[in-house]
């Protein structure tokens, strides 16, 4: 019987290197499906936390914020009026144009009234011809009233020069006062401002003839504006009169002046609502000693809604709302789970809203919840987020 030859050293290493390819192949294929297996581990792992939504949460304030009203004003002089000749004539001399600042007292124009003169020299003259008739019927009356009582005239003779005299002092009273009143007249002649303020207007110049009084023919010679305080009216609406106080602090702020803002006073409303507008008209009046606010300029009256004292109710941001057709919504964190808590929304104070009923202070309320979110959903609040409250 024939010895098996012994296998060569060659074939020796094949085999052994067909067994360790073997090896190497079944642990790649291990740490394959391994790997595999704990990819899909950790995905499933993400994917059910990323079905869990992050959300930030707010506590509802209990003291609502300030409602401010922006509303447009119309700013008007303190004081504004035409000024008007009171003596007709023709324009002698002009002494202020527009953009002038004068002092009440201050000579504005001067009017020459030849007619004006004329009378007033004819009434002192028809004054001095009374006086001297008063002198005679006087004179007449004493010496009568002295004859009388020595018995040389008769007491009708008396009673007669004494009737005399009464109606002469009566004509000198009554030509006197036509005298004053034409000297009165003839002081319109200078035209003064009444009050401090800016001449914005001057519808005359010399030469002009001059009709006097505010008739229809007649024409204001200037206007002056008092600026040193201005009044601005706005119009209220109704449901916001509470916002009027008078003594309360406004401010107001124009397009002309940004950043700026004029510090001033309710002063006065017409304590009546329009029923065309349906609004209440309130005067703001502001200190303008800079000449900063001119009248007729566009401004914008900042008023403060008070609080009405309704102790029960809450606010949210607007974000935190949520609307169904059931009606809106907020949601809140509870155990980990979205709730959908029904709420009656009161006052709209823009990025905030009133909640009359359906949240307390301590509720976790979402921010910014998604549009998919149902009652019952698991939540988780973000871990560092800042849990904000209202101031």
């Amino acid at each position: 019987m024939a010895e098996n030859p012994a296998p060569s050293p060659l074939s020796r290493r094949g085999t052994i290197i067909v067994a360790l390819a073997a090896i190497v192949l079944a642990l790649g294929i291990y740490l394959g499906i391994r790997s595999r297996d704990d990819a899909e581990s950790a995905l499933a792992q993400v994917t059910e936390q990323a079905a869990v939504p992050t959300v930030d949460i707010v506590h509802p304030a209990t003291k609502p914020p300030d409602q401010l009203l922006v509303l447009p004003g119309n700013v008007q002089a303190f004081e504004d009026t035409p000024i008007y000749a009171r003596a007709s004539g023709y324009l002698k001399h002009w002494y202020f144009d527009i953009g002038a600042s004068v002092k009440r007292g201050d000579l504005l124009a001067e009017i020459e009234t030849p007619e004006l003169d004329e009378q007033l020299r004819q009434a002192r003259a028809d004054l001095a011809t009374a006086q001297a008739n008063l002198a005679v019927a006087e004179s007449d009356w004493k010496r009568n009233d002295a004859l009388f009582k020595k018995g040389w005239v008769s007491g009708q003779q008396r009673d007669t020069s004494r009737g005399t005299f009464n109606a002469d002092q009566t004509i000198v009273t009554s030509k006197e006062a036509d005298m004053q009143r034409l000297v009165q007249m003839q002081a319109y002649e200078k035209v003064y401002a009444p009050f401090d303020g800016i001449i914005t207007a001057r519808n005359t110049d010399v030469g002009a003839l001059i009709d006097a009084g505010a008739n229809a023919s007649a024409r204001a010679l200037f206007r002056l504006s008092s600026i040193k305080k201005v009044r601005i009216f706005t119009a209220v609406p109704e449901m916001d009169r509470r916002a009027v106080q008078t003594g309360a602090a406004a401010s107001v702020t124009l397009d002309e002046f940004p950043g700026t803002s004029f510090h001033g006073t309710v002063v006065r409303s017409t304590n009546a609502i329009d029923p065309t507008t349906r609004t209440l008209t309130v005067e703001v009046d502001v200190d303008n000693p800079d000449g900063k606010l001119l009248p007729g300029a566009y401004a914008f009256v900042h008023l403060t809604l008070p609080d009405d004292g309704n102790g029960a109710s809450v606010t949210v941001p607007a974000e935190t709302l949520i609307f169904r057709k059931e009606g809106p919504r907020v949601a809140i964190v509870r155990d980990g789970k979205a709730k959908l808590v029904p709420i009656t929304i009161g006052r709209d104070y823009g990025t905030k809203v009133e909640v009359v009923s359906g949240l307390s202070p301590d509720d976790a309320v979402i921010v910014d919840p998604s549009d998919s979110l149902t009652d019952g959903a698991a939540v988780r609040v973000q871990p560092e987020a800042l849990v904000r409250s209202q101031p």
